[in-house]
């Protein structure tokens, strides 16, 4: 039973006396389960004290920078807000840094700027690619801790990354296109934001394997570099709508479905089932119209609580945890959806 505290602090938390702690520290028998038990939870509530010792008056300085369309970053920003009280008695401040789109040049001046101005971590989304690689090993260099956010960036010497396993989450929406669909005929339009973000590429990945086991004749039509925005959407959605007249049904894995669903409209062409990802603002309403089968969602104030802990450890604010766990992968229906961030 490892701890770091003397025995006589425990016995005088635990309200035995230092020879029972002793004999149940070293295992010497001749003590009662619960007598164990209560030595167990001394040391749970001294360490929480002391974490708490530790935290109080503490600000931690964190910068969130996400290149994702607006909608999302608003779900993210709002997720943080509603988590800052459950951290006291650390203060936890947070620097927004959100763009929609752009040069990676740009991003990457962030991350750099982000370096010479000091940070106590970053929370970041952001492409795969070469130049963002440089700029979190740059960050990491200079003692600022890096926790990705969504999609990851396994190359970088990032500390963790938070989020849903995305191979599983394409799977999970794969049968659930396969449920829906059944034998009936049509193709399937698989919908990317960028080819540069890994959790979109694990998704598709992740869909297509699934696809192929369940129903190997299905033909999957890919679409992508919408940004996931609906302005850019639009277009390349009806474009590969006209060029194939049996596209049925989406899996939207980048975003846009407002436009993606317009451009079926205008057409007059109907969608048979529309898989999208995250219940923000626009595919809340989706899902509410029933104009959306199902939205793949995970709690976001759970991932946001998740990497502001990251990072506090990082710093020895809290006490070391085991390897951070995917976040769970909730199907949402219009018929169970989760209560609104307030």
């Amino acid at each position: 039973m490892g701890h770091p505290f003397p025995i006589r602090e425990i016995a005088r938390q635990a309200g035995l006396s230092e020879a029972t702690v002793d004999r149940v520290l070293n295992g010497r028998g001749g003590v009662r389960e619960s007598t164990a038990r209560e030595v167990s939870q001394a040391i749970a509530d001294l360490d929480r004290q002391r974490t708490q010792v530790r935290l109080v008056g503490r600000t931690f300085m964190i910068d969130i920078v996400m290149q994702t369309p607006e909608r999302f970053s608003t779900a993210v920003r709002a997720a943080l807000e509603a988590e800052l009280p459950a951290l006291h008695p650390a203060v936890v401040r947070s620097r927004f840094h959100f763009r929609e789109t752009g040069p990676v040049e740009e991003l990457t001046r962030t991350l750099d700027r982000i370096g010479r101005r000091g940070s106590q971590g970053v929370i970041l989304k952001a492409p795969d690619v070469p130049g963002i690689t440089a700029a979190v090993a740059r960050l990491a260099e200079s003692g600022i801790p890096v926790v990705t956010l969504v999609t990851d960036l396994p190359s970088t010497p990032r500390l963790a990354y938070v989020g849903i396993d995305n191979r599983a989450a394409g799977a999970t929406a794969a049968y659930l296109m396969d449920q829906w669909i059944g034998d009936r005929p049509g193709h399937v339009l698989t919908s990317l934001s960028s080819g540069f973000f890994r959790n979109e590429e694990e998704r598709e990945m992740g869909f297509r394997s699934a696809m192929r086991a369940r129903h190997p004749q299905r033909t999957l039509v890919e679409l992508a570099e919408g940004q996931g925005l609906d302005a850019t959407q639009y277009d390349l959605v009806r474009a590969a709508l006209e060029r194939d007249p049996e596209i049925r049904a989406v899996y939207s894995i980048g975003g846009g479905n407002i436009a993606t669903l317009r451009a079926f409209e205008d057409l007059g062409r109907r969608c048979a089932v529309f898989v999208a990802h995250d219940l923000d603002h626009d595919n809340t309403r989706l899902l509410r119209e029933h104009r959306l089968s199902a939205v793949l969602h995970h709690d976001l104030r759970q991932d946001m609580r998740e990497a502001c802990h990251i990072v506090m450890r990082a710093h020895g604010a809290l006490p070391p945890a085991g390897p951070t766990l995917p976040s769970a992968i909730q199907v949402v229906t219009p018929y169970n959806m989760p209560t609104p961030i307030g």
